[in-house]
């Protein structure tokens, strides 16, 4: 278990990233309900994240896209008019949902692979990244909205691809299948993660 330690102390950070940017997807999901629905009331909203590891991510970034066509579309055909969002802030939300995504199956593929794999042959780990990718997330949600959570939004994303990028390559040194299903997980969570 001590071999484990960098990876545990790297997925940690991770995790509490990962709350953060849920919590910061929770919000953003309330204020576009009640922005698009004024008769919205408190007690209809979603119910309060849980701190587990899997689902609460996906959950979190599971509104379906009809809702949020619907509330884009009156926002763009009422221009005159305050409306619910503007294409930037749908901007915005799109990628947070995605970062949230991605960071979920991350924690994920680390906590099902990566750790099996670390304690038989350990390989690097930037810890450094982790941290800052922590950081990143904690400063968004101090900001809520802004020019200064848009470059933080986007140093989160590409924080986030650093990570998976560094992971792939200290794996890549190991010819085993297990390493290659790794690789290939981590590779998927790049895709979703196109530059920017």
């Amino acid at each position: 278990m001590a071999r484990s330690v960098p990876l545990f102390v790297s997925l940690n950070h991770q995790l509490v990233a990962l709350q953060t940017l849920q919590l910061l997807h929770h919000q953003q999901q309330g204020e576009d309900a009640r922005a698009c629905h004024p008769q919205y009331k408190l007690d209809q909203a979603s119910p309060p994240l849980s701190t587990g590891m899997y689902g609460p991510a996906l959950r979190a970034a599971s509104k379906t896209s009809e809702e949020e066509e619907e509330c884009g579309s009156q926002a763009l055909s009422n221009p005159g008019e305050p409306g619910p969002r503007t294409l930037a802030q749908i901007a915005v939300h799109s990628m947070l949902s995605q970062i949230v995504d991605s960071t979920s199956q991350l924690v994920s593929v680390e906590q099902t692979l990566l750790l099996p794999l670390f304690q038989e042959h350990p390989f690097p780990i930037h810890l450094k990244d982790s941290i800052e990718f922590r950081n990143i997330c904690s400063h968004m949600a101090l900001q809520l909205e802004g020019q200064q959570f848009d470059r933080d939004l986007h140093a989160a994303h590409q924080c986030l691809r650093t990570i998976v990028e560094k992971l792939i390559h200290s794996l890549a040194v190991f010819p085993s299948d297990l390493y290659a299903i790794a690789q290939a997980s981590l590779r998927q969570i790049l895709q979703n993660l196109p530059e920017m």
